[in-house]
């Protein structure tokens, strides 16, 4: 076996000294960790007060292979495999110039920099983390979640041993079967599914080949869901990893059919989908990939509407998603008026017009000429492509908001929109996509209220930087004047209810009046936490008064002993003479 190099030691060594391969050198005690069967499994020449922690490691990476194959002989065959313990920084592993590296990647135990006390060790399909693992008192514990990391390291998708056990036992229960179950146990879960499928001649349920097949975990019980208005874009982005971004876009994609129609390269598509969620800044509260993924999912929604579903094209569809995922790429985390003043060479750029849109929009046709993700298309209808997402990006400038509003209006007034028309098609998907921009007032109080906290945050924080730098501060960028309240009933009031309605008039459904209503309750709920801040402030300001009055009637009183005489006492002693 290879020398593996984990968190600075070499324990390839180690192996090959005590570890034979049979579990011979392995007896038990009747003490120790594995107490629950009554017995352990320490090695033989193993001290553990005395070893130092590389032992200790591969004592632990001993203990759960014991516990996968229920205390049996490792197979040979399983100690030779190459690739079980690798380590892995979270930032060169996903962002790797070739995604290809991913579906190569089969590793089963990494340790992740992020987090220097735990190794990560993937069996089965299944997550568990060993934290603490140079201390006496090493804790392990079977995750059904994730353990939070850094934004583009690898998913680790995690399945509860006990619902994978029981899966795999539910065959067969003759006798003859067990020395096959115990094999399956050490392959990966996933590819048992597949071999077993093979062998049963059932096809594949996902019509294309995904890179990494630990997409099918946690995170797809979640996208099976994936067209509800309560979808909560904020735990699927945990249970992907932090890469809901990709792992979204590429399901809807896979899931019209659009990368077999439009015959896209899967490796320029994955490889499309990482760039496109790397260059958002991940240190935006607001406009970072996840606000991405939730515009992506509500999109979905839209598309998914009938009076969109029953007219839009497969064209209108892939441009509509792709829009959406790349509508606000590479935002600066400021606004507009913030360029223009400080003279940031984008405003000069696009001569201050729709500055973040025009950069948004170049940023993505960047990304697709660089990956080359519809070259394989006419000239001609990249460049159409091109320039109609274009045209969608460039819509969701909030300062045209009146602009497209009042043709919507009128064109529903006149009762003239055509869907057969692609010109018109093409107007309704602008207004699919800046509703979906912004549809945070219109999802549930949980969700709501995190986007509003989050967005006001952003806003604070470029109030911070124009005031460190003595520039005038933005409307509704001052932290001392405004509140998360304020500002979100003043966008609901003349921003969000305005477009919303108008939707509902376009497509009344009951998405529309889902929308409408949690919109009202939202509106409602800062009204009424508006209302308890101002109760607590007033309060406050008399209680700090009562004690001032406190204070000085204390002080005149502590004056009027040390002087001696006071008002009360001058007649006192008139009267008394």
């Amino acid at each position: 076996m290879q020398d593996l190099f984990v968190g600075g030691m070499i324990v390839g060594d180690y192996i090959q000294t005590h570890g034979n391969g049979e579990g011979g050198d392995y007896a038990s005690t009747g003490t120790g960790p594995d107490c629950c069967h009554g017995r352990s499994i320490v090695p033989q020449h193993m001290d553990m007060a005395q070893k130092p922690p590389v032992k200790m490691f591969m004592f632990w990476c001993y203990l759960i292979h014991s516990a996968a194959v229920r205390h049996r002989p490792v197979p040979k065959h399983v100690l030779s495999r190459r690739g079980a313990i690798s380590f892995s920084s979270s930032s060169s592993l996903f962002g790797a110039p070739d995604p290809r590296q991913l579906s190569q990647r089969r590793g089963a135990i990494s340790y992740d920099s992020s987090d220097q006390t735990a190794l990560y060790i993937r069996m089965l399909g299944a997550c568990v983390v060993f934290k603490q693992l140079f201390a006496r008192d090493v804790r392990v514990r079977s995750q059904v979640g994730f353990e939070p990391e850094r934004r583009s390291s690898h998913p680790y998708l995690c399945i509860d041993f006990r619902t994978l056990h029981t899966r795999l036992s539910c065959g067969s229960t003759s006798a003859s079967s067990a020395p096959e179950r115990r094999v399956h146990r050490l392959l990966s879960f996933q590819r048992y599914l597949h071999s077993s499928r093979l062998l049963r001649g059932v096809p594949q349920q996902i019509p294309l080949h995904i890179l990494d097949e630990d997409y099918t975990g946690q995170a797809r019980c979640m996208l099976e869901k994936v067209g509800t208005w309560n979808f909560d874009i904020f735990l699927f982005d945990r249970l992907t990893n932090g890469n809901s971004l990709v792992t979204l876009t590429f399901h809807l994609l896979n899931q019209y059919g659009l990368v077999e129609l439009f015959q896209l390269d899967m490796v320029k598509l994955w490889r499309f989908l990482v760039m496109v969620q790397e260059d958002y800044h991940s240190d935006n509260p607001y406009h970072n990939a996840v606000h991405a993924a939730d515009v992506t999912q509500a999109m979905y929604c839209y598309l998914r509407e009938p009076m969109l579903a029953k007219s839009l094209t497969s064209y209108d569809i892939l441009l509509g998603l792709v829009a959406a995922a790349t509508h606000d790429l590479g935002h600066p985390g400021v606004n507009q008026p913030f360029l223009i003043k400080t003279d940031h060479y984008l405003a000069t750029l696009y001569r201050n017009t729709s500055v973040l849109e025009n950069h948004h929009w170049k940023s993505a046709v960047g990304l697709l000429r660089e990956t080359g993700l519809f070259s394989h298309l006419p000239a001609e209808d990249s460049l159409n492509m091109e320039r109609e997402l274009g045209s969608l990006i460039l819509a969701t400038d909030i300062s045209r908001q009146n602009e497209y509003l009042s043709r919507f209006r009128m064109h529903l007034d006149q009762e003239n929109l055509c869907l057969s028309n692609a010109s018109h098609r093409h107007f309704i998907l602008q207004m699919a996509l800046k509703c979906a921009d912004i549809c945070n007032p219109c999802r549930p109080w949980e969700l709501s209220k995190q986007w509003s906290e989050k967005v006001t945050e952003e806003f604070f924080q470029q109030g911070d930087i124009e005031k460190k730098h003595k520039l005038e501060v933005s409307p509704l960028c001052d932290r001392e004047t405004n509140t998360v309240g304020n500002i979100q009933i003043g966008f609901m009031t003349y921003v969000a209810e305005p477009l919303f309605a108008e939707w509902a008039r376009f497509s009344d459904t009951r998405l529309s009046q889902t929308m409408l209503g949690h919109m009202g309750l939202n509106k409602a709920s800062w009204g009424g936490l508006q209302q308890e801040q101002t109760s607590i402030s007033e309060e406050a300001e008399h209680s700090t008064a009562g004690a001032d009055t406190e204070d000085a009637a204390a002080q005149t009183d502590g004056r009027t002993a040390a002087g001696g005489t006071s008002s009360k006492e001058i007649p006192q002693g008139n009267r008394e003479s």
